[in-house]
């Protein structure tokens, strides 16, 4: 058995190791890329492990999972309808990196993705008395299944999920056929944390997050704390943009910014395009400007730029400083690296009410509405374009509050927290 004890308290370097489906990739294998840099730079012995996309050569981070045994089981767990219970080989090689690195803390970050055995990884971690952290950027690792549960409660009842009904997301994002699952992945998500409570802090990246997760049966019974995440602040500032703006032939008009993994006009669409098409008609005279892969077919106003995925930060960070007010009109967000990265580059943030945006933006230089209401919307977005907010006084309060650094610092304390309670029993 593992018994790891607090490297900081005698006088050793801590070792710790981040578990992640990506690395360098996306939102969180980005933020996971960061955190393990920031790690570093405090003196800190850092790890990560991930499991999917593209290998890399930074220094002690490894790939566990060949892409095509991650393929085959998300194919396989599609038909089966068991998305956690995956790759064998893949989870038995992550494990074994574990022992072989022997850290003092195990920090999980999101662990979808089709690469571990979810409830093995948290059996093992729970019988070897590992010192965990768990962050928490989506709602699966609580719901049991679903990344968002939108109105559904199923997951806070003490049945659990599939019990008193069929899960609402059965026949689209959850298929098997042996019918609804949903019941056996709570009981199974359940059955792993249970008895894993002293050696765990569970992480929320938003204030809305951690109070439900702290409400489920499944983490009830934990410890739990909120870090946002950060950003490279030496990246997403604030730019003159003067060139950007004849470019787009609107030196004298105001922009709004909208930015999305995709933008859709399918009204049902998670990140609500939709209405960023009828805000655009319903105020002709601004210039609605979209970064994001379109990934369907519509008739646009004729105010409306779209630029497609942009895969420079810099290049984004000039859109957000060039823009007056950036727009999230989300259905549901844990947190929201949109308006994290909008409020660094000095331009305030309006949307709707989508559980983390509005609990994490600044609340002076922002401002969010009932979801769906486009009228009030644009009241929001009328009231900060009256404002002439200062960019660089956004951007320097922002800056002290989702940089990397500030991410850094309190994962560490996190990370000593739980070392120091370990330590003392």
């Amino acid at each position: 058995m593992l018994r790891l004890k607090m490297a900081t308290i005698r006088g050793v370097k801590m070792k710790v190791l981040q578990v992640n489906c990506v690395y360098d990739y996306g939102s969180t294998g980005k933020i996971t890329k960061d955190l393990h840099e920031g790690l570093i730079k405090r003196g800190i012995d850092s790890v990560v492990l991930y499991g999917r996309r593209q290998s890399t050569h930074d220094s002690n981070v490894f790939k566990t999972c060949s892409e095509v045994e991650a393929k085959g089981w998300n194919v396989l767990s599609r038909i089966i309808g068991h998305p956690y219970e995956v790759s064998p080989i893949g989870t038995n090689v992550l494990i074994n990196r574990i022992k072989k690195e022997k850290p003092d803390i195990v920090h999980l970050q999101c662990l979808n993705g089709y690469f571990v055995n979810i409830y093995k990884l948290i059996d093992w971690l729970k019988a070897n008395k590992i010192p965990t952290v768990l962050t928490l950027h989506a709602e699966f690792m609580y719901t049991g299944g679903c990344g968002i549960a939108f109105e559904c409660n199923q997951w806070k009842t003490e049945l659990g999920c599939g019990q008193q009904m069929t899960c609402p997301l059965y026949g689209s994002e959850f298929k098997s056929i042996f019918g609804d699952q949903s019941s056996y992945m709570w009981q199974k998500m359940k059955s792993a944390f249970e008895g894993f409570d002293r050696n765990l802090v569970v992480v929320s990246v938003s204030p809305w997050l951690m109070e439900r997760a702290s409400k489920a049966p499944i983490l009830i019974s934990k410890q739990h704390r909120v870090v946002c995440n950060g950003l490279d602040t030496t990246v997403f500032k604030f730019y003159d943009t003067m060139d950007l703006r004849k470019k787009h032939n609107c030196e004298n008009k105001k922009v709004v910014f909208h930015a999305t993994p995709a933008f859709s006009a399918d009204s049902e669409h998670l990140k609500g395009g939709y209405y960023v098409i009828d805000l655009a008609r319903k105020m002709p005279d601004l210039c609605f400007i979209v970064a994001g892969q379109v990934i369907d077919s519509f008739d646009a106003p004729s105010n409306m730029i779209f630029l497609g995925k942009l895969d420079s930060k810099k290049l984004l960070a000039k859109y957000y400083s060039m823009a007056d007010v950036t727009v999230i009109t989300s259905k549901r967000e844990t947190f929201s690296m949109v308006c994290a990265e909008s409020l660094c580059c000095g331009t305030p943030v309006v949307g709707f009410k989508a559980g983390g945006p509005e609990q994490i933006a600044l609340p002076e230089y922002s401002s969010f509405v009932q979801q769906g209401c486009v009228d009030l919307l644009m009241q929001a977005v009328n009231s900060f374009l009256a404002l002439s907010c200062s960019k660089k006084e956004i951007e320097e309060t922002a800056r002290c509050y989702y940089s990397i650094k500030t991410m850094t610092d309190k994962y560490i304390g996190v990370y000593n927290d739980l070392l120091r309670a370990e330590n003392n029993r």
